[in-house]
């Protein structure tokens, strides 16, 4: 376990500027329902291959208007992989709708097969989990990505029977970064299929990896606002409640997402960045003089 990282000091890698763990009001509460799809990439097939097959979810989805949207990450630690978070705010009641928009739609239901075989030649694994929001145990939950660039994930395994005491490490951590006057935030999501029960994911959103520096720097007025006896007890509870706890950091690929349509009003050149002007064609070479006609002899 890093005791002095920022997953023990903040529950998570997942701090970031005062400008996005400003808090919000209840109609800015994150997605209820997260669906995270993890597929792992054969080797050298990242990139511009993955891109071209993600793009046809993208375009079906696009086409048919479909109302449930997902953000693309591509790792930036640890296994080559992409995550796609699936966003339901209306609970697991909402992607029953959805699905049922696929089942009565033959044409999507299509499209979506082929970009699934397609993508599936650049893929060696896909797996993926369901996880339900925990408002007590989150920090200043930030819903709106339009400018977002990163995404930090942190995961904690809490043995069983330890859940009052994870409650408590979490308020504990939570009262230290309002002393403090941190920068932190996350929004906490317990497993419900997929997954070991006690798995918690924390997630947080930066707008750059600047953003993560000043989390780094901001931990010793979370250790002071801790104090001594506090980090030792804090220590303490992590030990008897966590079992295991890792963080990796993931960049937002827009041409592997589907999002929201505020966050491409807001920043249209990130979320669908308009082509690249092509080139004026050269100007028609001058044709040369014809030469000179040789004098007859």
């Amino acid at each position: 376990m890093k005791m002095l990282s920022p997953v023990v000091l903040g529950l998570s890698l997942a701090v970031a500027g005062s400008v996005m763990a400003a808090a919000q009001d209840d109609s800015q509460k994150p997605p209820v329902v997260l669906q995270i799809t993890r597929e792992f990439l054969k080797p050298y097939k990242g990139g511009t291959p993955h891109d071209k097959s993600e793009s046809a979810f993208v375009t079906a989805m696009t086409k048919a208007n479909f109302p449930a949207n997902y953000i693309g990450l591509n790792s930036m630690s640890g296994k080559e992989r992409g995550l796609y978070l699936t966003i339901y705010e209306g609970g697991f009641a909402e992607w029953e709708k959805d699905n049922k928009i696929v089942e009565k739609n033959p044409a999507l239901a299509a499209e979506l097969d082929r970009a699934s075989v397609a993508d599936g030649e650049n893929l060696s694994q896909v797996d993926a989990g369901v996880f339900t929001l925990d408002e007590d145990l989150s920090y200043k939950s930030r819903k709106d990505l339009a400018h977002a660039r990163y995404v930090e994930v942190s995961d904690f395994h809490v043995k069983a029977g330890h859940q009052s005491e994870w409650h408590k490490i979490a308020k504990m951590v939570k009262d230290a970064h309002d002393k403090a006057g941190t920068s932190a935030h996350w929004s906490m999501y317990e497993v419900a299929y997929g997954a070991p029960d006690g798995t918690y994911l924390a997630l947080s959103a930066d707008d750059s990896m600047a953003d993560i520096d000043k989390g780094y720097m901001e931990n010793k007025k979370f250790r002071d606002a801790m104090g001594e006896e506090g980090m030792k007890h804090l220590r303490e509870m992590m030990t008897e409640t966590v079992d295991s706890s890792e963080s990796e950091l993931f960049s937002i690929n827009p041409k592997q997402s589907y999002p929201r349509a505020e966050w491409v009003k807001d920043d249209p050149d990130f979320w669908k960045p308009k082509p690249a002007a092509k080139a004026a064609a050269p100007a028609a070479a001058k044709p040369a003089a014809a030469p000179a006609a040789k004098p007859a002899n």
